[in-house]
């Protein structure tokens, strides 16, 4: 497959709302999922979305354990208000984190890689990707939803104060491993 070049904050694709997908059984879309989840997997990503990749369909994939699902013209629904705070990370946006209050459960629907329906519901990591990935879809960055701007830097920083707030005064700060982005 391919690695695909991933669109950065700032280009068009990102901020429009992605059309759905007319015919998701096609081999061109079989082919994009596929990419998609080769150029996620290269980036060390935890979700993709199709606009993210200069593609404006309505498309997103994840990682699920040891392999890589993909959602195409997705529904989602939040079970709970979104009171969860969470550090976010984005391959559109590489170098920075965010602190970004999603909803703990989401209900999903919508057609897998095989052209089947699907639904079924998330939690945790999980619910906080997808809604990730989902607003890239409707042209929305993880900045947009955040409330305390405070709690928005470069991953080195953040990593780098938080070593050192729980560092002991006579041991130096060591940094914190990267999380991967989403």
């Amino acid at each position: 497959m391919a690695i695909l070049k991933i669109a950065r904050m700032g280009h068009p694709v990102l901020l429009q709302r992605a059309a759905p997908v007319e015919d998701p059984r096609a081999p061109e879309i079989r082919r994009l999922v596929a990419d998609m989840a080769d150029t996620m997997l290269d980036a060390q990503g935890l979700g993709l979305a199709a606009p993210q990749v200069h593609v404006p369909l309505r498309i997103f994939v994840w990682r699920n354990g040891d392999s890589v699902a993909a959602l195409i013209n997705p529904e989602l629904e939040l079970l709970g208000p979104p009171d969860q705070r969470g550090w976010e990370g984005c391959l559109s946006i590489p170098g920075l984190r965010g602190n970004v209050e999603r909803a703990q459960r989401v209900a999903f629907r919508g057609i897998d890689i095989d052209g089947d329906s699907v639904e079924g519901e998330a939690e945790g990591m999980l619910a906080r990707v997808m809604q990730h990935e989902y607003d890239h879809l409707d042209g929305i960055l993880y900045p947009s939803r955040m409330t305390d701007h405070a709690l928005f830097g470069f991953t080195e920083e953040l990593a780098r104060a938080a070593a050192a707030q729980h560092a002991p005064s006579h041991v130096p700060a060591q940094p914190v491993a990267k999380e991967p982005a989403r």
